[in-house]
């Protein structure tokens, strides 16, 4: 029975049983014992009888066969009944009887009063135990509604209530990691806003001053013209911005669901850095392509180009004219990795454990363009895809960034 998986009522399911075989028990002994004490009486009163008729000179076998005679006569009846002991004959007039009575109601009293107070002292410790498991639930509930989940319900043994229980405390689980998700979600938009705020200060704060300037001198085409093209790289700056920050926010938050499907590697590494090639070839640098042009990888084509455009716009800005970028792939029974490596200034050693960090700008590449929010994108979309982005580099020597996706089988 599952009522029984409960320890606490087993315990007293268990007590029960025990009183009702002690009760059993003990009455057994009270028939047995009023059985002799009955006896004991008959045997009392036939001595009397005998003593008396003796006293009177009846003899002695008279006596015996008074003492041992069944059959019931009229005249005996007519001479108890004249006597005053009949069957409504008052228990007083009984001498024998009398005692009797009163030893067998003094033995039932006592024997009721033990087994109730038995009975009262097992059902007072059952419910008082439940009690105490109520209070300590309770206790641990209501630290639940006040968000306290350090106190844990009683789970350490089988039965309804401590199912009831474990769906509680599973509950209490739940809505813990709901209130930290919250929590993370309020750090998270908190965070985001101020790196946000931090990092417009200074093109809102150069475009005031690109416009005063303009507003100082309207009349030189050449003031106007130069701060107008630097109020249009703040601007830009600031768009690159805003809209790198929505991407990882959206990532973040698993706002985007990743559509995989099978291209081409060629396709999707074209794609990706068609914006660039132009970039390149104003700056004297070579973007160079190296792999099967017939494997295919599974992966988001859009997100995934992104992710390759900002790690090559990243080799840009850190090669100067003559240097080279190389695009290379490879394809194992279980992997497909995308190299991009370039011969450019490196990363140093204390930078490369930070570098997909947000808006981390190493000291050494202070002079270098960019808001420090493309690798961290890079980062997000690659590992939103189940896949990994890697690094190795070494100052001055160049850096090479892995790409990494599991092949389907």
């Amino acid at each position: 029975m599952s009522l029984l998986q409960d320890k606490q009522i087993r315990a007293y399911v268990l007590f029960l049983a025990f009183f009702a075989f002690v009760t059993f028990c003990g009455g057994g002994l009270f028939a047995a014992d009023q059985n002799d004490a009955v006896r004991s009486s008959c045997i009392i009163h036939d001595k009397a009888i005998a003593s008396s008729l003796l006293k009177q000179g009846v003899s002695r076998d008279v006596i015996a066969n008074a003492l041992t005679n069944t059959e019931i006569s009229q005249g005996g009846m007519e001479l108890l009944a004249a006597l005053g002991m009949e069957g409504q004959t008052a228990p007083d007039s009984l001498p024998y009887l009398s005692q009797f009575q009163r030893d067998t109601l003094i033995t039932v009293w006592i024997g009721l009063t033990v087994l109730l107070t038995v009975l009262f002292a097992g059902t007072l410790i059952f419910f008082l135990k439940r009690k105490k498991l109520y209070q300590q639930a309770g206790k641990a509930i209501e630290s639940y509604i006040n968000g306290d989940f350090s106190l844990h319900l009683p789970q350490n043994s089988e039965g309804a209530i401590f199912c009831v229980f474990a769906s509680v405390e599973q509950l209490a689980t739940m809505l813990q990691a709901k209130s930290d998700t919250e929590h993370k979600a309020k750090e998270f938009l908190k965070s985001t806003i101020s790196d946000i705020s931090h990092q417009l200060k200074t093109p809102l704060a150069a475009i005031t001053i690109y416009q005063e300037i303009i507003a100082d001198e309207p009349e030189n085409p050449e003031t106007v013209k130069e701060f107008s093209g630097k109020i249009g790289v703040s601007l830009k700056r600031m768009e690159e911005l805003i809209q790198s920050m929505l991407k990882i926010t959206r990532l973040d938050t698993g706002n985007i669901v990743f559509e995989k499907r099978n291209c081409l590697v060629t396709e999707l590494i074209l794609r990706s850095i068609s914006e660039l090639t132009d970039r390149a070839i104003t700056e004297n640098k070579q973007i160079i392509l190296k792999g099967n042009s017939e494997q295919e990888v599974s992966c988001d084509p859009e997100w995934t180009g992104e992710a390759i455009g900002n790690i090559v716009k990243n080799a840009l800005d850190h090669t100067k004219p003559g240097d080279t970028i190389q695009i290379s792939w490879e394809r194992t029974p279980v992997i497909l990795r995308i190299v991009i490596t370039d011969s450019g200034s490196g990363i140093a050693p204390e930078d490369i454990h930070h570098i997909f960090k947000r808006f981390y700008r190493s000291k050494h590449s202070l002079e270098t363009p960019g808001i420090g929010l493309g690798l961290p994108l890079a980062k997000s979309i690659i590992t939103g895809q189940n896949g990994l982005l890697s690094v190795q580099s070494e100052l001055n020597k160049g850096t090479s960034f892995t790409i990494s996706f599991l092949t389907e089988s």
